[in-house]
């Protein structure tokens, strides 16, 4: 790969617009994904999710720099695709949560080694190189695979509920924040951290507010929170894009 075709980070800077997109997006690829599955033929929505994700990163590999749109249709993808295979694996494959959780939780350590040793730094700042930019959604797509089987693991293996689950990861998640401002904790370290929690806690949402009431849900049902979820992260994008385009071309992801 030609580590001299880009121009510029391809990743956004982490503001507040960041963190709403993001857990909207994990939120809403759950739904998604349980809407797809359950109320559409599985096996060609698996196979349609397989396909926009790969069309959705073959677009974000196209690009030299930035571009909020394309960036965050990957995340969208990512995290509908991302959510079919973990539950795949569970559901079709009988693999159970604790053990999907640990081989998800292996594999994200194992790209993180091969980041860090390969680039000498896991900083998203520096995701400016084709190389870097694989590691980076490598990443991601691993943190999306291990939340959505944590997420679970809780909720459905140790019986925590839906709500209970959202509670206690959206605590963790505000854990490597506090511990960056009161303990100097490493600002990399934290948003990695952070970045895996806001992916069960958005599925445990999700799932709280979809799922019926005998199964620790409101009952809201699938179709109606996917919709709202989308319309939802629809608006959060359309707002970072339009900060982006006010900051002018030079600007990088000034949401």
């Amino acid at each position: 790969m030609d580590e001299r075709r880009y121009y510029g980070a391809k990743v956004p800077q982490i503001t507040l617009a960041f963190w709403v997109a993001k857990i909207l997006s994990t939120a809403m690829g759950e739904a998604t994904s349980d809407f797809l599955v359950f109320h559409t033929n599985p096996y060609l929505a698996v196979i349609g999710g397989g396909l926009g994700f790969l069309a959705a990163l073959a677009l974000q590999f196209a690009t030299r720099r930035y571009v909020p749109a394309i960036y965050w249709l990957l995340v969208v993808m990512v995290s509908i695709f991302g959510t079919m295979v973990a539950d795949v694996i569970h559901v079709v494959l009988g693999v159970p949560y604790p053990v999907s959780t640990g081989m998800f939780a292996a594999s994200l350590v194992v790209i993180l080694g091969a980041w860090s040793l390969s680039e000498r730094t896991l900083s998203i700042h520096t995701v400016a190189t084709p190389r870097r930019e694989a590691f980076y959604w490598a990443t991601v797509i691993a943190t999306f695979a291990l939340g959505t089987a944590a997420g679970d693991l809780t909720a459905s293996t140790f019986g925590l509920g839906f709500l209970n689950s959202a509670i206690l990861f959206t605590a963790l998640f505000a854990v490597p924040g506090l511990a960056r401002r009161l303990f100097g904790l490493n600002e990399v370290a934290a948003f990695w951290t952070a970045y895996i929690l806001t992916r069960p806690m958005g599925a445990s949402f999700a799932d709280w507010f979809d799922k019926p009431v005998s199964s620790s849900g409101l009952g809201f049902g699938t179709p109606a929170v996917a919709a709202m979820l989308t319309v939802a992260v629809a608006l959060a994008v359309g707002h970072i894009c339009l900060r982006h385009r006010r900051a002018g071309p030079g600007a990088i992801a000034a949401e």
